[in-house]
């Protein structure tokens, strides 16, 4: 089972979530500061980081971009009292791939939780290697390459770009993109998808002259290859 490092000061937020992962069979360690997470994270493997915002050292979304400058694929589930979009895309920019408001439904998070590390596993069966263009995914090994350059991604940014090359050349709509990356319950009222395909374009057009990715006005976003 998953080992998650929970990262949250409040104690009795934290018990909950710890009980409730626990009954669920995951492995669950925890920390009440930034300090206390860096070390849990240097001596020990996670599977998922749950990070909140507010801690007494160092504020959540700066611990995410501290945590992205080592580790590019572990997912990072935010939780946060603060409900504004703009709250929701600065920990988006800073390397998250989910963010949960609280207060939250246990359920909720596990559902989350579920969905963020079942976008981590890789299917033996299916061809690992997807290439469009000059472009292409490694699904065993997580990596990605445009014109023999390596592209580092998030773990949401790699499952994005993985269902763009799994669809060339078909337009996927927001709400179709927000329930293969996102699973479930996720807002579709703000502006997450485009945040993330802006953020993925930067990463794999960085520097090359041909776009990918095109925006299909009022419809959504499809991967072609216009020569």
């Amino acid at each position: 089972m998953a080992q998650i490092c929970l990262v949250e000061d409040e104690q009795k937020v934290a018990a909950f979530i710890y009980k409730g992962l626990e009954e669920q069979g995951y492995k669950v360690k925890t920390a009440k500061t930034g300090e206390e997470a860096r070390k849990l994270i240097s001596a020990d493997n996670f599977d998922l980081f749950v990070v909140d915002i507010m801690l007494p050292d160092i504020n959540g979304i700066e611990l995410c971009r501290q945590l992205r400058v080592t580790d590019t694929q572990t997912p990072i589930l935010i939780l946060s009292a603060l409900d504004q979009v703009q709250n929701k895309v600065d920990g988006l920019k800073a390397g998250a791939d989910d963010y949960l408001v609280k207060p939250f439904h246990f359920s909720e998070l596990l559902a989350r939780i579920e969905a963020l590390l079942r976008r981590q596993k890789i299917t033996p069966k299916e061809d690992h290697i997807i290439v469009f263009d000059d472009l292409k995914l490694d699904t065993w090994s997580n990596l990605a390459e445009r014109g023999g350059q390596q592209i580092t991604l998030t773990a949401k940014e790699y499952t994005l770009l993985e269902l763009f090359m799994r669809n060339p050349n078909k337009v996927l709509s927001r709400e179709y993109i927000a329930e293969q990356v996102w699973g479930i319950d996720f807002d579709t009222g703000t502006n997450f998808i485009d945040v993330y395909v802006n953020y993925l374009r930067k990463k794999i057009e960085k520097g090359f002259q041909k776009k990918l990715i095109h925006t299909v006005i009022g419809m959504g976003y499809t991967m072609r290859n216009d020569r």
